[in-house]
């Protein structure tokens, strides 16, 4: 079940359940760069089949004539990940073979509003906030109910007044301020591998804790100062100890502390110093393709041979076992021999990888 969720947020991060029990999810489906917005009420068994689906008058409008294969989807799909995915693919052809129907240009009604907006606003806050101001505008005027802050702005309906919208813009940028300010603390600080540019929507940071040894987190934007999800990531006779640490240290986790500060509690640690060391002391190329990027990715993968410690990538050392005639699989496992010290290890295979493990 877990690992359902897991995927399904993956797959579609703005796609959200809105209880605990999990029976009804609202928020956008993307296709063809196009966001739809769509809510799904699952009974208390949770099953598809005698789900309803609520759809937006977009979404209605692509998928006219396809009604009935949605039907028998919701029918036949043995879980929600597989129902959304289908869909999806559904909506990318009828996106396809629908032509867009010429739009009309707003009437001048449209722009009396748009200035009684602004006056209501106030032309000075405008002026100051110019972009963001135009932001609102384009979304709340041209494409009502048909965006991604949505998420966030939950009182915004097409009918509502700038002044309003702008408000709870600026009271939702608040809530998420001590979140940024925990990542900020973790980039000035810490030295982070991935990502290597993070964006504001990151939520997630490879941190540094020796050579070949990182820990992933994935911070709650609600929740910033939180225990996150952490996934330690290098040799095994490396990692185990931190993760014995972890769960014997957990009960000293104070969200009155900086998140930075309680992993080190928690950990018994102290992260690399940003002043002494570089970020290439710690940043080895793959073993395999001899290159520190692929892709976009780094190594991840680690040989749990305390003399050996080479790093890979994950895609490398997948494909260089599955090469080999004396490697084998076992369901997800795959068991081979490292290419540089011939210690038998295994490499869980995952179709949908997030971060696997090498141990």
């Amino acid at each position: 079940m877990a690992e359902t969720e897991a995927t399904l947020l993956r797959q579609f991060p703005l796609f959200l359940p809105q209880n605990r029990a999990k029976t009804v999810y609202e928020g956008f489906i993307s296709a063809q760069g196009r966001d739809f917005h769509l809510r799904l009420l699952l009974p208390k068994d949770l099953q598809l089949r005698n789900a309803r689906l609520l759809c937006s008058w977009q979404l209605k409008a692509v998928l006219n004539g396809y009604h009935h294969i949605v039907q028998q989807r919701m029918q036949q799909s043995p879980d929600l990940v597989s129902f959304m995915m289908e869909l999806k693919m559904l909506l990318e052809v009828a996106l396809k073979n629908k032509k867009e129907p010429y739009v009309l240009p707003p009437p001048p009604k449209f722009y009396s509003s748009l200035i009684g907006e602004i006056r209501a606003l106030g032309w000075d806050n405008t002026l100051q906030n110019h972009q963001i101001v135009l932001w609102i505008f384009l979304f709340h005027f041209l494409f009502p109910g048909h965006h991604r802050i949505w998420m966030y702005l939950h009182l915004w309906r097409s009918e509502s007044s700038l002044i309003s919208i702008y408000s709870q813009f600026l009271a939702a940028l608040e809530s998420l301020k001590t979140f940024w300010d925990v990542m900020d603390e973790i980039d000035e600080k810490t030295w982070v591998l991935e990502p290597e540019k993070p964006t504001r929507s990151a939520t997630a940071r490879r941190i540094v804790l020796g050579n070949n040894i990182s820990i992933n987190i994935e911070v709650d934007p609600r929740h910033p100062t939180m225990l996150p999800e952490c996934c330690f990531l290098g040799a095994d006779h490396v990692v185990k100890p931190l993760g014995i640490r972890l769960s014997r240290n957990i009960h000293l986790w104070d969200p009155e502390n900086s998140l930075l500060q309680n992993l080190k509690n928690v950990l018994e640690i102290d992260f690399p110093a940003r002043a002494i060391l570089e970020k290439s002391d710690f940043s080895m190329d793959c073993g395999i393709c001899y290159a520190y990027q692929l892709d976009g990715a780094i190594p991840d993968q680690v040989c749990d041979n305390s003399q050996c410690g080479q790093s890979f990538h994950y895609i490398c050392l997948y494909e260089w076992l599955r090469g080999l005639l004396t490697s084998r699989q076992s369901f997800n496992i795959m068991f081979g021999e490292c290419p540089y010290c011939s210690k038998v290890s295994n490499l869980f295979v995952t179709f949908h990888k997030t971060v696997p493990s090498f141990q």
